[in-house]
């Protein structure tokens, strides 16, 4: 049976530019790298998204290491870990649903006046914060919106709920060895919501827990998955814990 780490990425930058770390985002990677490699665990196996901020999180982990003096596996992306696209959901359902819905129309528009507003100042909550309209845009596109065009939330989770084959053929029968995944706040949520044998959208109620640096841990069979850790924090101060 191997052990999946599962860490989400540190916090992101504001709403134009999510895809890449803040830098109280690198700082919690970095803590988070640097926990992992005091308490001794060694991985077998190194797994990320293709999105930066997975991929800036994991190479804060890996330089952690090497200050520590200790080795780790080479990095193999795979897309297959990648959040679902918010951009293409926003730019695909927010005109739909403000044709379709006046309430979310006044609620989108408050939410871009904030924008506006704020810039790229990095603490500004409309960057830090979902808005009524962020999640009924969610909401909409996991609920099947007929005029959606792209990736589905059940193909979504599809995609997600295969890393675990993939994950355990990497293992030798018997083997009991680590594995890390730098990956992101839904596809977390849908493991946990395997390793509980739920299989639905309530994996959203998890994911939206998931804090920034987290470590989810799960037990890993061919035939089975557990949850044994979720959203653990000891490497962070309550100062230092952010959910977006």
């Amino acid at each position: 049976m191997s052990r999946v780490y599962l860490i989400r990425h540190g916090q992101a930058g504001t709403r134009q530019s999510y895809d890449s770390l803040s830098d109280l985002g690198k700082t919690q990677a970095r803590l988070a790298g640097e926990y992992l490699a005091r308490t001794g665990i060694r991985f077998a196996a190194a797994y990320s998204g293709e999105l930066n901020r997975q991929r800036q999180t994991a190479q804060e982990t890996v330089n952690a290491y090497a200050a520590a003096g200790l080795d780790f596996p080479a990095l193999t992306t795979d897309p297959g870990w990648n959040e679902f696209d918010l951009d293409h959901v926003y730019r695909t359902l927010a005109p739909i649903l403000c044709e379709e819905d006046a309430a979310f129309r006044h609620e989108f528009e408050i939410m871009r006046a904030e924008l506006e507003a704020a810039g790229e100042q990095h603490d500004a909550q409309v960057h830090r914060r979902w808005t009524p309209s962020d999640l009924k845009i969610v909401q909409a596109w996991i609920q099947g919106h007929a005029r959606y065009d792209g990736e589905t939330w059940l193909a979504f989770h599809d995609r997600i709920a295969s890393r675990r084959p993939f994950l355990a053929a990497t293992a030798e029968p018997g083997d009991d060895h680590n594995i890390v995944v730098f990956t992101s706040a839904t596809p977390i949520g849908i493991w946990a919501a395997l390793g509980l044998d739920v299989e639905d959208h309530r994996a959203m109620r998890l994911a939206g827990v998931v804090m920034n640096a987290s470590i989810t841990i799960m037990r890993l069979r061919a035939d089975q998955i557990r949850l044994h850790v979720f959203n653990s924090v000891p490497h962070l101060e309550p100062a230092l814990c952010t959910y977006r």
